[in-house]
């Protein structure tokens, strides 16, 4: 009887904890949470099956309870044999039509956003002077790091993904090397990143992200591509569209920057020498290279490093960890391809964490 009873107890208090965790997701990572009209669409969906499901369980606990009850054998005697209903056409009827109406008022919903949410037709739709009257972004997925291409503006980022409020915005998905797939769960997702064929989808961003404990959604890898992959994260800045804008003109206005190997700036020098082979730090990217059938730079883009609020897509945004991610990759983020850069004296170290956080465009 005790063991019994212990046993109930610590189901309580699991299903307590349960409830109790449920309600302790962040606005800028929780499903529960949607922050644009994608995401709303599929927390209606999930709140709709989830609704139908407590439904059956219910009606199947109250008819195990009745039966329970009302039929024990304290009540009713050893010998009683209760009215037997094998072969009752109403009964039959019943939980042949009941099951089927649940399933119809799921999947006539489910089917809708289906098609709605896979409806990328104004992805190429133009103007009276042949400009897309839509965003487009080209998301590249690579081991361990996204990159994000705007064709149409000519610019490129990496790790952060910059948008525009309250519009779609539409996404050509494309894997470099293995599977990976695209999710920003508190806005809506996910959908997978092959390396064959390219997939497209759209989002509505209608959120903020500056109103957000850390400014930033967060976006991640929902797809098992390698030992890093839980550390495959990047991030999500909501502007308006005059901000975007903006933020649009700063990224041109970077064309042609480059770092020189000759530079009395000892970071930057150092830069030239040991990453610039592989890292940009020109926000516009060459028009011949643009577009989901490039593979994209060797290494993340580093023009806004600075304004950036994680190293390695998952690390402290300071120069201590900053040192730590280049002097030994691997430790922090197993398999992925950038070298270890250990053979820099400490002076230099220093200079170059110095010259990465000064990448900034924002005031």
């Amino acid at each position: 009887m005790m063991k019994g009873l212990k046993k109930w107890r610590l189901f309580a208090l699991l299903t307590a904890l349960t409830i109790f965790l449920a309600g302790c997701g962040q606005q800028e990572l929780s499903t529960l949470l949607p922050a644009g009209e994608v995401a709303k669409d599929q927390f209606n969906l999930l709140l709709l099956s989830s609704g139908i499901m407590l439904l059956v369980i219910l009606v199947v606990v109250l008819i195990y309870v009745i039966a329970l009850l009302r039929f024990r054998r304290s009540k009713l005697g050893e010998d009683h044999i209760p009215e037997q209903v094998e072969g009752s056409h109403t009964l039959e009827l019943v939980w042949t039509v009941i099951p089927i109406l649940l399933v119809l008022l799921l999947a006539v919903p489910t089917v809708y956003y289906t098609y709605k949410l896979g409806d990328v037709s104004a992805m190429v739709a133009v103007n009276e002077d042949g400009d897309a009257e839509n965003l487009v972004v080209d998301v590249t997925a690579k081991l361990y790091w996204w990159e994000f291409e705007y064709p149409e503006l000519g610019v490129v980022t990496a790790q952060e993904l910059v948008v525009p409020m309250d519009e779609r915005v539409y996404f050509n998905l494309i894997a470099a090397d293995v599977k990976h797939s695209f999710w920003i769960p508190a806005v809506g997702g996910k959908l997978d990143n092959n390396v064959e064929n390219v997939n497209k989808f759209y989002l509505t961003f209608e959120k903020d992200s500056r109103d957000l404990d850390e400014g930033v959604f967060f976006g991640k890898c929902a797809e098992l591509c390698g030992p890093s992959h839980a550390l495959m994260d990047f991030k999500v800045k909501t502007l308006t569209r005059p901000e975007f804008d903006e933020w649009v003109l700063a990224m041109q206005a970077t064309e042609g920057a480059t770092a020189d190997k000759d530079s009395a700036d000892m970071g930057e020098a150092v830069f030239a020498n040991s990453c610039i082979s592989c890292h940009a730090v020109s926000g516009v990217d060459d028009p011949a290279y643009m577009g989901v059938d490039h593979a994209g730079a060797v290494g993340p883009n580093l023009t806004t490093f600075g304004d950036r609020n994680r190293v390695a897509g998952f690390m402290d945004h300071d120069e201590e960890s900053l040192k730590n991610w280049i002097t030994d990759t691997q430790k922090y983020k197993p398999g992925n391809t950038m070298p270890s850069f250990d053979h820099l004296s400490d002076e230099e170290l220093d200079a170059l964490t110095g010259y990465l956080m000064g990448l900034t465009i924002e005031e």
